[in-house]
């Protein structure tokens, strides 16, 4: 058997669908860990293949082989045993014991074995689990039925759940993006009365400290540079307290040396925040570099903050390919229209827009210079500025959809008139 891996071409492939992007949404992070996997059919391959792409598996090592048990018994007589084996089969239970004990003579007993086979038989199942075959699971399978296995396998079921991380960048400079994220941020701790944590990213020039009126000693340089050090307790330290509900890690906006990162810098930052808050918003610069793109592909969810122009238009369009390329089973960006109706500009209609993106704005934010300049001034949130602004609801539509809550439904009315209303749909 050739000891190249078996890759599939995705360029024309299709991504996960949407019941699969959904079922990945609460699978956590796997460790770091080997996968190696032998198949038969490339049905089966090309899913796993996406689930080694997947960010949630970004620390494993996932190759893909063809040949079914056959071949993984010649592979491993001269390789080490990985963590986990996934194995496909298409043999009938006999021949499937027989290359199993096969196997067994030369694996490792403490690796990992899942069985993807295509007899839906549960004494077969059950005869597989008591031999110490870890699962089997029925093709077709899908990355989710895949992902779910792998971190079931690997992933401490007690361990407390992870915050969700919510990335905002600028398609372009100036765009508003910080402003956005710190207002989103402010309507995610109010509304549902949950933490949140901001990691202003933007070290040399960020302003979350001066949206908040905030000038906090220590911030996110210091935990970027103890990165080792980094742990819940030292983290809650560098945080600043906005609001009840509203921590920050601020920027130090200074000059005084230049900050240059490493691709995976801020990773253990992030994962001790989620570990510490129900959300965490990642105020992103608009730079393209190791590190953003590490940040922005293992984000949770990423939000595109543009203004409606053709330097914005073209940005959005490259940042959007490139992250469903990097993303393949996450839905695709959120997008913000900002500055919408800036006096005497030519601006590009939403719809013209969004065209071209294949993506609809989930808000457009007109340009109003007072209500942003104001609130900016005063250190104060838009919903501090003026409650009833319409540009303050949009913000907690943002904020409910980046959570997953959804948007709230308006309560039904009550009264006569609210009992009418139902008697006529029943």
């Amino acid at each position: 058997m050739s000891d190249v891996a078996y890759k599939e071409d995705l360029t024309n492939q299709p991504t996960a669908d949407t019941g699969d992007i959904s079922a990945l949404n609460d699978v956590r992070p796997v460790p770091r860990i080997s996968i190696q996997a032998f198949c038969e059919t490339e049905g089966v391959a090309a899913p796993i293949n996406r689930m080694g792409e997947d960010r949630r598996l970004a620390k494993a090592q996932t190759r893909v082989y063809m040949g079914g048990i056959p071949a993984a018994v010649e592979f491993f007589q001269s390789a080490p045993t990985p963590n986990l084996i996934i194995l496909e089969t298409t043999s009938s239970p006999d021949e499937l014991f027989h290359n199993l004990n096969d196997l067994a003579e030369v694996c490792d007993p403490n690796s990992k074995v899942v069985i993807v086979g295509h007899q839906n038989d549960v004494t077969l199942y059950r005869e597989l689990i008591r031999n110490g075959i870890s699962e089997y699971i029925v093709a077709p399978v899908t990355i989710a039925d895949l992902m779910g296995v792998v971190s079931s396998l690997f992933v401490d079921p007690d361990a407390e759940p992870l915050g969700r991380s919510v990335a905002f960048v600028g398609a372009k400079g100036g765009v508003g993006s910080s402003t956005i994220a710190h207002n989103v941020s402010w309507a995610m701790s109010t509304l549902f009365q949950a933490e949140v944590v901001i990691a202003d990213m933007d070290l040399p020039f960020g302003t979350a400290n001066i949206n908040f009126d905030q000038d906090p000693a220590q911030g996110i340089a210091e935990a970027v540079f103890s990165s080792d050090r980094i742990d819940e307790v030292y983290l809650d330290r560098l945080l600043a307290s906005c609001a009840e509900h509203l921590s920050l890690l601020a920027a130090p906006s200074m000059l005084d040396k230049v900050y240059d990162f490493d691709p995976d810098a801020f990773s253990q930052l992030v994962d001790v925040a989620q570990r510490t808050a129900p959300y965490v918003v990642l105020d992103v610069p608009h730079v393209w570099n190791g590190w953003t793109r590490r940040t922005l592909e293992q984000a949770d969810e990423v939000v595109i903050v543009a203004s409606p122009e053709l330097a914005n238009l073209r940005n959005a369009k490259n940042i959007i390919d490139t992250l469903r390329k990097l993303r393949p089973n996450d839905f695709a960006p959120r997008l913000v229209l900002n500055q919408v109706g800036m006096p005497k500009r030519p601006e590009i209609a939403p719809s013209d827009f969004a065209d071209p993106l294949e993506l609809e704005p989930v808000a457009i934010i007109p340009f109003d210079a007072q209500l942003f300049g104001t609130a900016s001034n005063n250190g104060r949130m838009l919903a501090e500025t003026d409650a009833a602004n319409p540009i303050v609801s949009s913000l907690s539509t943002i904020a409910q959809l980046v959570t997953g809550r959804g948007v709230v439904k308006e309560k039904p009315k009550g009264g006569l008139k609210g009992m009418l209303t139902r008697l006529k749909k029943k």
